[in-house]
């Protein structure tokens, strides 16, 4: 399909390198931010599967804090993330840093959003051509109830997407994820109980990454 396997790719490359441009200004204050309120690394990285399961190195303003239990443990995230913290995942800020993940291909404006590569191991066949697309860093669920939703939801609309890719329907989720961050609707949050993990879900217990 022309719109998937080129046109798609050279307005990401276009508008990803516009987009870094004026939003730095907000980056740049938004990293100054992060460091005093919630210390170093600015930068959240971390390892997710992308287009045809290959996996990148995923980035994000950093949105929690490092704090840990007596063991040295991670607390829960709701114990770790600040009022700050909220508000950067609430307007979406903390997604920002992702354009340069578009700019070097690993992600699309428009796709699936990538998950914990562990996830891979509990993935349905069905479930597993959500990744015949390139993750995006809006999605279809995200104006469909983004993350009220249940995982078999989720997935099921990310398939379904991978599936029915097109220029009108990338479009259409553009605007209706501005509609959705402006009015933050179903904005993500360490209290939504629904966040709660797809390998637990699925298994019963926390598997390990690869």
């Amino acid at each position: 399909m022309i719109y998937s396997n080129y046109v798609k790719r050279l307005l990401s490359i276009c508008l990803s390198s516009v987009g870094l441009v004026l939003a730095s200004p907000i980056m740049l204050i938004t990293a100054i931010l992060i460091r005093i309120k919630l210390g170093s690394p600015v930068i959240f990285s971390q390892e997710r599967p992308g287009y045809k399961e290959k996996i990148f190195r995923l980035y994000k303003f950093r949105s929690m804090t490092d704090a840990r239990d007596e063991s040295g443990e991670l607390l829960p995230d709701k114990e770790r993330q600040t009022r700050f913290g909220r508000i950067l995942r609430k307007t979406s800020i903390d997604e920002l840093p992702g354009m340069w993940n578009i700019l070097k291909g690993d992600m699309a404006f428009i796709g699936p959003r990538p998950l914990l590569k562990e996830y891979l191991q509990v993935y349905t066949p069905e479930q597993h051509k959500r990744h015949n697309v390139r993750p995006g860093m809006a999605n279809i669920s995200a104006i469909k109830g983004r993350n009220k939703l249940d995982w078999e939801e989720r997935l099921k609309l990310d398939v379904w997407y991978a599936e029915n890719i097109s220029f009108l329907l990338d479009l259409k989720i553009f605007f209706q994820t501005i509609k959705v961050v402006l009015l933050r609707e179903g904005a993500p949050d360490a209290n939504d109980s629904t966040r709660g993990r797809l390998d637990v879900a699925v298994t019963g217990k926390k598997l390990k990454g690869e």
